[in-house]
């Protein structure tokens, strides 16, 4: 799910260096990246705590 949010928006910064498109535009592609990559990294973190919660659980 974000998986392919991060590949959507990962290309489309992409296309837009390549076709030189406004400054201001990829900056914002690129911050909204940023935060995805963030969430992303926000949720495996939060998958490892409840992983090592359950096995100490035992």
């Amino acid at each position: 799910m974000i998986d392919d949010k991060i590949c959507e928006l990962r290309d489309k910064l992409n296309k837009s260096i390549i076709d030189g498109v406004d400054y201001g535009i990829i900056y914002k592609i690129s911050v909204e990246l940023d935060d995805l990559i963030a969430e992303y990294y926000r949720e495996e973190k939060d998958m490892q705590d409840d992983n090592k919660k359950a096995l100490t659980a035992v």
